[in-house]
């Protein structure tokens, strides 16, 4: 295979080879896609088809205890090969990709040496990756970038994470030279579904600290998510025959429209906020004339943003059945995950370490927020810190998601730097 230039490092010098880009071409013509209306674990069966080529990977480099369970986790240690003691890291990306944009068939292309501007896709020239919408391929001129040939979203999310540490795995057993303490890999199902670590068992696990490998542009490494809570609105309206209706029928669908209608339509909503802003979002509405149901997602950074959104909307339900006056409501609010910075600040050195072997990759490490969850989020809570590093995922959850080459590359080698300084630090 190609080999990277040298890249020069406290210990050593390291020479990292292009195999990453073959694993992930390998990984996103395998259909994994999640399903939310599925009530088993993993929500797809085939799922379990990647998770049973990567447990079989692992195994022939040498990982004698890979394997994928019965719900569809995969497990793999590679042992320490120091004297020293050191925390155990774990490695964890997630297998299923996005149930919001067909992944079956997916047929990727590489743009060699991209030389900047919009790229259109083969199949269906309506698609086209806009520089205007992805600020980020200013950075890549010279570089190689994958896509799909714009019928379905590429997987990028999270399949060039999975890519990228089973090729760190692969390095670090190829190379005994370089210490490293114990160290483990889990990938998950569901994880697009907001069910990616229900069944995972953090004790099996062993890890003391972890990383997902699912974030976007190189460089950066997100220490904060949002905070999310769901609401659910049960509105009992009143039936009456519709011909012999007046001043009798309550609508039960009307009066959950008018609650999505008086939402706030220049703030609070996803189509209106950035950065540190929060937001109420409808995400859907059943229900007959007698009975609807109203769903919403609450996001904020803080739990404090996430009560006031909530009485925010209490008082718009509230506002809107003094119009019905002989219909009723109830409001359930249930907690999905938290920002993990309330967890990780407490472990500063999870940060610290992953912002050098972000320099020694070669990039300048930039420290951000992530507008959503990861499986990060709801295990830094299970008792195991769990920031989020860069797989240069751009676009994703669409058919004009992209990839760079060189940025997968550079995920792998702060994954391989990030093992060692763990070990010189302990």
């Amino acid at each position: 295979m190609l080999e990277y230039a040298a890249v020069l490092t406290e210990t050593s010098t390291i020479k990292f080879t292009h195999s990453v880009t073959e694993r992930f071409l390998r990984y996103v013509v395998i259909d994994t896609q999640s399903d939310p209306a599925s009530p088993t674990c993993p929500s797809t069966e085939k799922q379990k088809h990647l998770g049973t080529l990567l447990a079989g990977e692992l195994q022939a480099m040498g990982v004698s205890d890979a394997h994928l369970d019965e719900y569809g986790y995969v497990y793999a240690t590679i042992p320490a090969n120091t004297g020293k003691t050191v925390p155990v890291i774990c490695f964890c990306s997630h297998m299923d990709t996005s149930p919001d944009c067909t992944g079956k068939d997916v047929k990727p292309q590489i743009v060699r040496q991209y030389r900047g501007g919009d790229i259109v896709l083969p199949a269906d020239p309506a698609q086209i990756i806009r520089v205007a919408d992805n600020p980020a391929l200013a950075d890549q001129v010279g570089n190689d970038i994958i896509t799909t040939d714009g019928t379905t979203l590429l997987g990028a999310d999270n399949k060039a994470g999975l890519a990228e540490i089973m090729d760190a795995a692969q390095f670090l057993l190829r190379n005994p030279q370089i210490r490293h303490g114990t160290i483990k890999i889990l990938f998950t199902p569901d994880e697009e579904i907001g069910r990616g670590v229900d069944k995972a068992d953090l004790k099996k696990l062993g890890a003391d600290f972890a990383y997902t490998i699912d974030g976007e542009t190189a460089g950066k490494i997100e220490d904060e998510t949002f905070s999310a809570d769901a609401a659910t609105i049960t509105i009992e309206g009143v039936s009456a025959h519709p011909g012999f209706a007046k001043g009798k029928m309550e609508h039960a669908i009307k009066i959950a429209a008018a609650i999505v209608d008086r939402l706030p339509k220049t703030t609070c909503s996803p189509e209106t906020t950035e950065g540190k802003e929060g937001f109420l979002h409808p995400i859907g509405i059943l229900g007959t004339l007698e009975k609807a149901t109203l769903s919403l997602i609450v996001r904020d950074f803080t739990d404090e943003g996430l009560k006031q959104k909530e009485a925010l909307l209490e008082n718009i339900v509230k506002s809107v059945m003094k119009d019905f006056p002989r219909s009723s409501y109830g409001i359930q609010i249930k907690q999905q995950y938290r920002n993990m910075k309330q967890v990780i600040d407490a472990h500063p050195e999870i940060i610290d370490n992953a912002m050098e072997a972000i320099r020694r990759a070669g990039l300048k490490p930039l420290k951000s927020s992530i507008r959503g969850g990861t499986d990060g989020s709801r295990l830094s809570f299970m008792g195991l810190p769990c920031p989020n590093i860069f797989a240069g995922e751009h676009s994703f959850h669409s058919r004009t998601e992209w990839v760079s080459v060189q940025d997968m590359e550079k995920a792998v080698q702060t994954i391989v730097h990030l093992a060692m300084i763990w070990e010189e630090r302990a």
